[in-house]
């Protein structure tokens, strides 16, 4: 059973219930109760930290869309749509104790090969990474902070 650890994010007004010794977290994108897992932890922070910080419209994410990669079905943790319908952002969440290493940026540029997604995010709720991605030179670099929505 996960027990809910402070992130290096704000906090948020999580709605976590209980039933039959299982944590439910309120998933506020799909408006229904998921077990409470690490990674599911760190999601519902960043969906609040991404609406209220940077202003990304909750309408405009998408939670775990599949795809195919290499005739394997894949989950992406989140995608970000601009108001075209663009995505424009991609993001991998990992539990807190899972460190971010090479093979975290490997798993998040085989999904975004087939996506071909500007911004990359990946944090386990304690680290954070973000990447911009220019797909005309195939170049790549690590940004400070993430850019708000407008």
């Amino acid at each position: 059973m996960f027990t809910p650890v402070p992130l290096n994010l704000p906090t948020f007004p999580a709605k976590i219930s209980k039933k039959a010794e299982q944590y439910f977290i309120f998933d506020q994108l799909r408006k229904k109760h998921l077990v409470l897992t690490p990674e599911e932890w760190v999601r519902q922070h960043w969906v609040s930290h991404l609406h209220q910080q940077y202003r990304y419209p909750m309408s405009l994410m998408h939670i775990e869309g599949g795809l195919k990669l290499h005739s394997l079905q894949k989950r992406h943790d989140l995608v970000i749509y601009n108001r075209l319908g663009q995505r424009i952002l991609l993001a991998e969440f990992k539990a807190p104790t899972v460190k971010i290493t090479e093979n975290t940026f490997h798993q998040i540029a085989n999904y975004n090969s087939q996506y071909k997604i500007p911004l990359l995010l990946v944090s386990n709720g304690i680290e954070h990474y973000y990447c911009s991605i220019n797909f005309e030179d195939g170049s790549y670099h690590f940004l400070q902070d993430l850019p708000s929505f407008e």
